[in-house]
This record gives structure tokens, C-alpha cells and sequence, in this order.
């Protein structure tokens, strides 16, 4: 059985209010703040410093877009931007954006000319990828940069630790090719107990320090992703990569005020139906929420499909008119019905599903996974609107734009 509308929250204002110009065609939006993409990016700059910053942007940036997030972090003092595949790259060359890039993911052979034709660094664990390359750079004239990933415990890709050295100078003997990186990727840096960190941490020093020995020292050692780059100093090498901090979010609760971050994008949309229902009124598939009282039930166009998880919507909130209340019913694959109350809506009204009122965490929460999951499944189909200084700057449509 379903409960009335949550209190108004005590400090909180309620959404802030929109200008007109902000609203998109369809009444459910996104707004990407990228003053707070930049904030954010200093601000682990000054922890992270004398380490150099690689924003992570694959999976279009978290779903932020991947395109204006990067622009903004190479803006802030960015020296590279992390995607997971070479389309995700070239997406980026496309938008214009020249700072170097590195594809984090494993790389078939086939990829790697279009790859080095578009000055792409990739990542290696085996001979294979180096070696088309470098015949890809041969063919281009040009010199293919390769970072060597080491699996120091996550246990995905990444050359064996014992392998490393090896595997190193015979990547270092190819030509066209050179070793401009190498770097692992921590299991567990996220857990209060840093000892599996640290022993991985420990594993890639060996690893490095071998490598120096054997004369080969790469320029950019890096092991630091958002939650070591908070908690774990000595992890921070000569790169750190961020991404879930570079959105607004800590990686974990234990993380939260390390460093001061503000949420990026916020999830909005506008009621567009409101009933008065009496008591015992059923609400959604199943039936899962029946109302408890006489009250106003409306319905906001974002559902699964715009990326509102399902599971969210049995204990879940939404903010509007100056208070908190909660989603009536199963989240449907297009709509959200939610129980009002008697707050004074009106038909056109702002709602937000997340953002600063009702942050993603506690979204992620309710559904029971991460606030990257929650963050990155924002559909395409959801137009993102960009905010700098306050105003809209672009706006990014499923038919393109921005």
C-alpha cells in the first residue's frame, strides 16, 4: 500500500526556477552544468597536483555528453580525456577537440589505423595491438603512442606483472610505436579498507620499478581513478583519471567532503497530467501503490527507457513545488506517476527526478546499484541542455544539435 506525499524538506527551497528560454521541445530534459564540470576538475586537480588530469568521458561522458564535458575539463587545466573505444575517440576528433585521448579499452587489430590516423593512444596487453599499430603508423607517417596496461588484481585486461618487463621492451623495440604510458586499475580503492589498493599499488611499483631498471621508464605512470585519487595519495604517479568525482558524485559515502564537488547534470521534467483522486485509488502496473487519502496524483513523461531505474520508483522521491514527494505506482517504461498530495501544482510544472534537491546517490540507492550506472543509462532519447554561467549554452537533441 502506497503512503501520502513526504513533508517539505527542512533547508531545502525546492527546484530552483527555469527561464523559459531553457525549455527544450520535449517537456523532459536534462541540464549539464559545465561550470560545475570545470569546478570539479580543479578541484581534484589541487588534491591530484603534481599529477597531470585525464578526464574520463566514455560512455558519452557518463550520459553528460561526452563532447561538451570534455571541452569544459580540457578548459579547466585537463591534460587528456579517457573514452572506452576508439568510436567514442573519434566522436570527440569530430567535435573539434584536439587534447590528447587515450582508448582505455582492449582494441581489435582492425581498429588501429583509423585509431593512429586520428592520434588516438591505445591501450595495449598483448603484441598484437602494438604490432597493427605500428603498421598503422608506418602508413600514416606517424608515430603511435601505446600505454601498457598491467592487471595488478582487477582481473580483466592487462598484461600479467611477471609479463610486464617483457612485454615492454619488446613493444619498445617496435618501430613507429612508442611506450608512452603504462598504468593499472584498482579493484577496491572505492572501501574504506585500503589494503587490497595498496597491495595492487605496491604490485605496479614493482612492476615500475622493473621497468626503470631495465631502461625503460614510460612518461606517464597511472594507477589513480576518482576514489584512489581522493584516498589513496601515493597512487597518484604522474596521471590521475577521474570520472565519477569529475560529475559532482564521491565514489563512495566514506568519500563524501574530501573534496568539494558539485553535482553536474540534473534530470527534470514537466507534469503534464493532474487528477484529484479519492482514498483506495490503485496507481500503475500491478497496482503496486494505492493512495491512502484523497489526494493529487500527476504524471511526468521520463520513465526507463529515458533511463529512471525501474526499482527506483518502489521508495523514491521526486522534488517539486518546494517539497519532496514520492513516486506513486512502478515507473513505467515512458512515465512517472507521482503522489502530490495537496501541494498546489499546475500542469506544466518543473519536476526533478535528480540533481541537487534530490541527488542521484540516493536514486542509485533505491535502486540498489552505483550512481554511474544510474548516470550513464540517461537515454539519447533525453535532450541535454547545457548551462555556463547560468544560461544555456547548447542543446544536444536524439536528432542532433549543440
Amino acid at each position: 500500500m502506497g503512503s501520502g506525499p513526504s513533508p517539505d524538506l527542512a533547508g531545502r527551497a525546492g527546484t530552483p526556477a527555469r527561464a523559459e528560454a531553457r525549455r527544450p521541445g520535449r517537456p523532459a530534459w536534462a541540464e549539464i552544468d559545465l561550470d560545475a564540470v570545470r569546478d570539479n576538475l580543479r578541484a581534484l586537480a589541487a588534491i591530484a597536483a603534481p599529477a597531470a588530469m585525464l578526464a574520463v568521458v566514455k560512455a558519452d561522458a557518463y550520459g553528460h555528453g561526452a563532447v561538451h564535458v570534455a571541452r569544459a575539463a580540457v578548459e579547466a587545466g585537463a591534460w587528456g580525456l579517457g573514452v572506452a573505444t576508439v568510436d567514442e575517440g573519434l566522436e570527440l576528433r569530430r567535435g573539434e577537440i584536439a587534447a590528447p585521448v587515450l582508448v582505455l579499452g582492449a582494441i581489435g587489430p582492425e581498429e588501429a589505423g583509423t585509431a593512429v590516423a586520428h592520434d588516438l593512444r591505445l591501450t595495449i596487453s598483448e603484441e598484437t595491438a602494438a604490432l597493427a599499430a605500428s603498421r598503422a603508423a608506418a602508413a600514416a607517417g606517424r608515430v603511435a603512442r601505446l600505454h601498457l596496461k598491467v592487471d595488478t588484481g582487477l582481473g580483466r585486461i592487462g598484461s600479467a606483472p611477471a609479463d610486464a618487463q617483457a612485454l615492454a621492451g619488446r613493444v619498445a623495440a617496435i618501430p613507429h610505436v612508442e611506450l608512452e604510458g603504462c598504468f593499472t586499475h584498482f579493484a577496491r580503492a572505492d572501501e574504506p579498507d585500503l589494503g587490497s589498493a595498496s597491495r595492487q599499488l605496491e604490485t605496479f611499483r614493482a612492476v615500475l620499478d622493473g621497468l626503470e631498471r631495465a631502461g625503460l621508464r614510460p612518461a606517464l605512470r597511472h594507477a589513480a581513478n576518482s576514489a584512489a585519487t581522493l584516498a589513496l595519495p601515493g597512487s597518484h604517479l604522474d596521471l590521475v583519471r577521474c570520472g565519477l568525482a569529475l560529475y559532482g558524485v564521491a565514489p563512495a559515502p566514506h568519500l563524501v567532503g574530501r573534496v568539494s564537488l558539485r553535482p553536474v547534470m540534473r534530470l527534470c521534467g514537466r507534469i503534464v497530467h493532474r487528477k484529484r483522486v479519492p482514498p483506495g485509488t490503485p496507481i500503475g502496473y500491478g497496482h503496486a501503490y494505492r493512495t491512502s487519502r484523497e489526494t493529487t496524483v500527476v504524471t511526468v513523461p521520463v520513465g526507463y527507457a529515458d533511463g529512471y531505474p525501474r526499482l527506483a520508483g518502489e521508495s523514491c522521491t521526486v522534488a517539486l513545488a518546494g517539497r519532496c514527494a514520492p513516486i506513486a505506482g512502478r515507473v513505467s517504461m515512458d512515465q512517472i506517476t507521482v503522489d502530490v498530495g495537496d501541494a498546489p501544482v499546475e500542469l506544466g510544472d518543473e519536476v526533478e527526478l535528480w540533481g541537487p534537491v534530490v541527488p542521484v546517490e540516493l536514486v542509485a540507492r533505491a535502486a540498489r546499484t552505483i550512481p554511474n550506472e544510474v548516470l550513464a543509462r540517461t537515454s539519447r532519447r533525453v535532450p541535454r541542455v547545457f548551462l555556463e554561467g547560468g544560461r544555456v549554452c547548447a542543446v544536444r537533441t536524439l536528432l542532433g544539435g549543440g
